[in-house]
């Protein structure tokens, strides 16, 4: 598995990758990371979990690897394995260990996709002893005090086979994210997009009445990266319709009656 790290420098509030805090956890996290906590972070897709690390990876100065966790994910992938070449065998860190040896932030997106074994890799790291043993190397790395773990999921997606056991989720200290509010989330959109607020406020009202339908006629609510793609492809020069059908529609549902439904809440907003 090839998983590139991110590094970014201290920067400038300025700089920093856009983010716009729903409330205290922006100094949660810095409270975590300068006191060595790992941290887990749980809410529906798209809300701004990935986003909100890559802003508090550069606002802290930290190197960044991110992981996207899936269903064939194994600790080697996470912590390393050993490699043929043509000079022979050697030994190759996976992300997890690169980023126990620099000191950096560790994300590993969607946690419960992984096998259930990776999880036994991180109960060292997530407790007092935070160390990272490499049984094929027999090394046992101390994790320094700028590394940090951070893991998420989405707590809609859980049931008895994709959970996170309740002994693994006490390792952690946890934030629930959610969609911002109506006013937050048109800001945001500003901020991502640079739309005037008159688009933001309609794709919002939008959004929200999209979200109404969720568990009704869709199991996924429109998330705010939709609403982000629906407003750049109109202020590129995308027709309005057709732009929430792409970004915000058919991303939700493959069934053909559902999607002319939802067309009809999205022409009463844009039609």
């Amino acid at each position: 598995m090839s998983t590139q790290p991110i590094t970014i420098e201290t920067a400038a509030e300025s700089d920093l990758p856009f983010y716009m805090p729903q409330g205290d956890e922006v100094a949660l996290f810095e409270f975590a990371f300068n006191h060595q906590l790992p941290m887990l972070i749980k809410g529906p897709t798209g809300c701004g979990k990935t986003r909100f690390i890559q802003h508090m990876a550069a606002k802290l100065g930290r190197p960044l690897y991110t992981v996207a966790c899936h269903d064939d994910l194994t600790a080697a992938d996470l912590v390393g394995r050993h490699l043929i070449s043509d000079k022979g065998t050697y030994w190759s860190d996976g992300p997890l260990t690169r980023a126990v040896r620099e000191g950096a932030i560790c994300y590993l997106d969607e946690v419960v996709e992984a096998r259930k074994d990776t999880t036994v890799v991180l109960h060292p790291l997530t407790d007092d002893r935070r160390i990272l043993p490499i049984e094929r190397t027999g090394e046992q790395l101390k994790a320094p005090k700028d590394f940090m773990l951070v893991v998420s999921y989405n707590p809609g997606y859980q049931n008895l086979l994709k959970g996170m056991k309740p002994s693994t989720k006490q390792r952690f200290i946890a934030q629930r994210f959610d969609f911002p509010e109506a006013e937050r989330e048109i800001q945001v959109l500003i901020g991502e997009t640079g739309i005037d607020e008159i688009l933001a406020k309609r794709l919002v009202n939008l959004a929200n009445a999209l979200r109404a339908l969720k568990d009704h006629d869709v199991e996924e609510a429109a998330s705010t990266r939709l609403l982000v793609y629906a407003a750049t492809l109109i202020k590129n020069g995308y027709p309005p319709l057709e732009a929430c059908r792409a970004a915000m529609v058919e991303p939700l549902t493959d069934d053909e009656e559902t999607i002319s439904a939802l067309m009809e809440v999205v022409d009463v907003s844009f039609g």
